[in-house]
């Protein structure tokens, strides 16, 4: 049986930073699309991003292939190549500071050991469709808190 591949497409947006918080994430399975969004009443950008990743890996049934595509370097560069050492160092940074965010990286992690997940950087605001949708349903989740269209 071949392993289902699923797309995602993850953004965070902040008003502020700190500030109130959204996150978006566009789900892709063949023709099959989801859309997921959250918020945050007093959050950061990087967390918003986090949680986005965090909670389109945990909205997956079963183990998948995934292919994360993300605007932030945050992430993917934590996840791809800071994570590892960090774990290894007590979560401590290479400069022996505790490592910022440690709740989420330990939540992404744990969320993403269920798959065999591939990283992808895009470029925000670059007219990528799915970014922009993600972006768009990150937007979204501030509104739903604040009240208010950015």
């Amino acid at each position: 049986m071949t392993e289902k591949v699923v797309t995602l497409y993850t953004d965070g947006a902040c008003k502020g930073n700190p500030g109130i918080g959204g996150w978006g994430v566009l789900m892709e399975y063949g023709e099959h699309r989801k859309e997921l969004s959250g918020c945050d009443p007093e959050t950061t950008n990087n967390r918003m991003e986090l949680m986005a990743a965090i909670e389109g890996l945990s909205a997956l049934k079963g183990s998948c292939i995934v292919h994360v595509f993300t605007d932030s370097v945050y992430v993917k560069d934590g996840i791809t190549k800071w994570l590892a050492n960090w774990k290894k160092n007590g979560w401590k940074t290479a400069s022996r500071k505790p490592v910022s965010n440690q709740d989420l990286w330990q939540r992404l992690d744990t969320a993403a050991s269920c798959h065999q997940v591939h990283w992808h950087w895009v470029k925000g605001h670059a007219g990528h469709p799915g970014n922009e949708r993600a972006d768009e349903l990150a937007n979204q989740g501030v509104s739903e808190l604040c009240g208010k269209s950015y």
